[in-house]
Order: C-alpha cells, then sequence, then structure tokens
C-alpha cells in the first residue's frame, strides 16, 4: 500500500526532509508534497529581478513569471534566426534607452529632488499630479472590489 509513513513504499510526490530543529532528542521529520512540475533555483543580478519586478506589475504578473516571460520571448527570438548581432545591438538599444528613462527619473541627489519638487509646485503641476494619481488609485480600488 503508498502510504508517506511508510518510507518504502513512499509516492515519488514526498519527500523527507529533517527539520534542524531538536524537539527533545529526536529530528522532527516532515513530508513535504511535491508538485507534478519540477522547479529549480537560479541566481539572477539584482538588477534583473527588479527591472522584471517593475515590468512584471503593470502586467499583473509575478517577478517569476516575468523572468518565464523574457525566457520564453528570447527561445522564440532565437528560433527565428535572429542573430546575434541583431540581438545585442537590439539589447544594447533597450538598455541605453532605459538607463536614458532612468536618468531623467531619478535624480542624483536630495538637492536635485528637492529642487524638482519645488520646480514642479511652483509651476502647479505637483499638486496636479497628486490628484491624478490620487484619481488613479482610487479608480484601480473600486475596479478591485467590484
Amino acid at each position: 500500500m503508498v502510504s508517506p509513513e511508510n518510507p518504502a513504499v513512499r509516492p515519488l510526490a514526498f519527500r523527507v526532509r529533517c527539520n534542524t530543529t531538536l524537539i527533545g532528542a529526536k529530528c522532527a521529520n516532515q513530508e513535504i508534497a511535491m508538485s507534478a512540475t519540477a522547479f529549480s533555483s537560479v541566481k539572477l543580478p539584482a538588477h534583473l529581478v527588479e527591472q522584471a519586478r517593475q515590468a512584471a506589475q503593470p502586467m499583473r504578473r509575478s517577478v517569476a513569471s516575468q523572468i518565464e516571460y523574457w525566457a520564453t520571448l528570447g527561445q522564440i527570438v532565437e528560433h527565428t534566426g535572429l542573430s546575434v548581432q541583431e540581438a545585442r545591438s537590439a539589447i544594447e538599444q533597450y538598455e541605453a534607452a532605459a538607463a536614458r528613462t532612468a536618468a531623467l527619473a531619478a535624480p542624483t541627489s536630495v538637492d536635485a529632488l528637492t529642487a524638482r519638487l519645488l520646480a514642479a509646485q511652483t509651476r502647479g503641476t505637483l499638486a496636479q499630479r497628486v490628484r491624478e494619481v490620487v484619481q488613479e488609485n482610487q479608480a484601480k480600488a473600486a475596479t478591485s472590489v467590484a
């Protein structure tokens, strides 16, 4: 009979893990049901994970789903016959555009940020942008409740 209690007949969907927490003098064994899909852990550069987080948010994807999506796109691009030079050029253009956007969006110092805020306040655009963001958030909240 297949049973998680009997190690000789334990199905492949179960794995035994020994917790290092001692209870008395014994180590507690814990059964963990494994999903049918196998997953592997991969270390990725922090900036790539942050880019995935930013790209995933508007699409309502998880970071892992975004990276899977990019990997799928990469496979498709490879199978279409895009040359290495063409792919490298496209990536460099994308990264250059992203760097320009980040440079424009993020002030380099507290003084620069303060100057931008004061200038926006003087022009009246700060208050207008705050109103727009509040309205956008209220609309998002209303659609998520409905």
